[in-house]
Order: structure tokens, then C-alpha cells, then sequence
């Protein structure tokens, strides 16, 4: 029987190797099909054409192609059916350790990953048109509105789980108002998912949260929850590889959409179900998620309210562009300050056990 350790990195390195492999022929098929934005520049969010954004962007969105998200759910769905497999045909400890395919643990943040990253693709699919146009902000809402909420109903009604652990103190009991608060708290990390903008940028930072989330599993013994953010981990260092400056395609929506409702889920589950704070930790671990989104928040505000921008660009990272920070200077900056919140997080969520 192979320890728990091991069964968590395995996995995880597993991804990584399958995320080299896929990629070639990935990028091989992206780049024939010139997958790529045909009609560069984007609307800002209060509709008005980002001319800042554009000045700093426009050339490079016809540089490489979209959807490199796919290398990450792409790699770990490979792997975890792949290992899945292996131990319904051998069946031996070695293979049967190794499956961390479980019905209590991971086929919600599973489902989540895929159907997050199916929705992604067709957007990036629509977007790659000549129009430009992909799927109505509305619609990708709709998406994430309808799956948060049967995954809420899910914990709520058949998890049982009806309180928030509040660190230090006694756990909040909020009942059925678990399944409105997964919601918001589905639509607050997809607001996230803007921070996918500087060459290598989402990558680091989705990396260092979701391998905070595999320590605080592990801790909890959620070892196939564990498994799997670590083979999220790996998948995201294999796009990394591809994607540090300049890089050789963009994540986008497939892979952003994927995250992020993965990442909710695995949230919810490392909380009441483990017996952690795995959603008070979230503010922390995933600091630069909150501030890409506040950033956005304050820009638009302020803009409606006193007529004047706060930011140069919004969200905070193209504001460091904007004022003349090389796109990998902030982007390892990023990557710093990312790992250093889920060190801060982790502590925090392992003090509270």
C-alpha cells in the first residue's frame, strides 16, 4: 500500500507529464487553425472601447492562439480516468491506491472542472469567429448560475452540510442558505477569472492557490480531494511551461471557466465536510483573486459614481502595464505574492484544525 504522500504526488506528476505530451499536438492543431482572436481590442466593462487596454494588448491577441486552458483540464481528466482504469484492470494495491477517482470526493469538483471548461471552449470557439463575438456575458452567467446552484442543493440537501467553520470559534449556521451563498460564491471566483491577461500571469497564481487547497485536503485526510488539486497543480505547471513570456498560447475561457468553478467547489468541501475553514481561508489564499476583482469593482464605481477612473487600466494588473511594468515583471510578481497569501492561508487553516 503506497502512503499518502505518494498518492498525492503521483498524480500530480502524472498531469504534468500528460500536459507536455497533449501539448504539441494541441498547439500543432491551434495554430494551423490560426485559433486566434480575428478581430482584436476589447470593450471595457462599462461598454466603451478600452483604448488604454488596446494600446497595450491589441497587437498581441493575434499573436498566439486561445483555449491553452484545455492542457490543464484536458490533462488532468486523462489522468484520473487513466489511473481509474488502471485499477479496475489490474486491481492490485499499487493501481487501486493510486485511483482517487471517489464518488465522495471528487466527482463534484470533476464535473465542475469539465463542465466549467466545456462552456469555456465554446465561447473561445465563438470568439475566434471573424465577428469577435462570443458567448453574452449573460449566458456564461446563466452557466455558472444553474451548476452552483444544483451543487449547492447537492451539499445542502444531500451532504448535509449547513454551516460555515468560522476559524477559532463556532461554526455559523446559515441551513439551507448554504446553497445562495455557494452561489455567490461561484460568481465571485468566475468575476476572477479576468486576472487571465498578462502572458503567465492565471497560471502561477491558479497553481500556488490550488496546491494550498491540496496541503489543507491532505491535512483533513481528503486524500483523493488532495489528489486531485495536486493534479490540477500539475496540469498548470505544464501549461506554465508553454505559457512564461512570450507565450505559446493564451488560457482563456476553457481553462479559466474550469478553474474557478472547480475551485468553488473544492472550497465548499474543504470546510464543514473536513472539518476546516476552507471557505474563511479563500480571501487569503486567493488575496489576488479578491483585489483583481476589487480592482474592477473600484474602477467601475468610481467611474459611475464621480466620473473619473481610479486605475489607469482595470483590472490592477494592466494598471502595472499601464504605468510601464513589463508584463513579466508583474507577472513574477505576482507569482511571488501568490505563494506567500497561500503560506499565510494554510497556516491559518491549519492552526484552526
Amino acid at each position: 500500500m503506497l502512503s499518502d504522500t505518494v498518492r498525492i504526488l503521483v498524480p500530480a506528476a502524472a498531469t504534468f507529464v500528460v500536459g507536455m505530451a497533449i501539448t504539441p499536438i494541441l498547439t500543432h492543431y491551434l495554430y494551423k487553425h490560426r485559433m486566434w482572436k480575428k478581430k482584436p481590442g476589447k470593450n471595457g466593462l462599462d461598454g466603451n472601447v478600452a483604448s488604454e487596454f488596446n494600446r497595450l494588448h491589441e497587437a498581441h491577441e493575434q499573436r498566439a492562439p486561445r483555449m491553452g486552458g484545455l492542457v490543464v483540464w484536458g490533462s488532468v481528466v486523462i489522468t484520473i480516468l487513466g489511473l481509474a482504469g488502471l485499477a479496475g484492470l489490474f486491481q492490485d494495491s499499487v493501481t487501486t491506491s493510486l485511483n482517487f477517482l471517489s464518488r465522495n470526493q471528487t466527482w463534484i469538483p470533476l464535473a465542475a472542472l469539465v463542465i466549467g471548461g466545456i462552456a469555456g471552449f465554446i465561447d473561445d470557439v465563438l470568439v475566434i469567429r471573424p465577428s469577435g463575438d462570443g458567448l453574452p456575458l449573460n449566458v456564461r452567467l446563466v452557466v455558472v448560475l444553474i451548476m452552483s446552484t444544483m451543487i449547492g442543493v447537492w451539499f445542502f440537501a444531500k451532504l448535509d452540510v449547513h454551516t460555515i467553520n468560522i476559524p477559532f470559534s463556532s461554526p455559523l449556521e446559515i441551513g439551507w442558505l448554504v446553497i445562495p451563498f455557494f452561489v455567490l460564491l461561484s460568481l465571485a471566483l468566475f468575476a476572477s477569472g479576468v486576472i487571465d491577461g498578462i502572458d503567465g500571469l492565471s497560471g502561477g497564481v491558479f497553481m500556488s492557490v490550488f496546491a494550498a487547497y491540496s496541503v489543507i485536503a491532505f491535512a483533513q485526510n481528503q486524500i483523493d480531494l488532495a489528489a486531485f488539486t495536486a493534479s490540477v497543480v500539475g496540469g498548470l505547471l505544464a501549461f506554465l511551461w508553454f505559457n512564461i513570456p512570450p507565450a505559446r498560447f493564451y488560457m482563456s475561457d476553457t481553462g479559466t471557466m474550469a478553474l474557478t468553478l472547480a475551485l468553488a467547489v473544492v472550497v465548499f468541501m474543504t470546510d464543514s465536510l473536513g472539518e476546516g475553514v476552507g471557505v474563511a481561508v479563500l480571501p487569503i489564499i486567493g488575496g489576488l483573486l479578491v483585489i483583481t476583482v476589487g480592482s474592477n469593482v473600484l474602477q467601475v464605481t468610481s467611474k459611475y459614481f464621480l466620473g473619473k477612473k481610479i486605475f489607469r487600466v482595470a483590472p490592477l494588473h494592466h494598471h502595472f502595464e499601464a504605468i510601464g511594468w513589463p508584463g513579466y515583471k508583474v507577472a513574477m510578481r505576482y507569482w511571488v505574492l501568490s505563494i506567500v497569501f497561500a503560506f499565510l492561508g494554510v497556516i491559518l487553516a491549519l492552526s484552526a484544525l
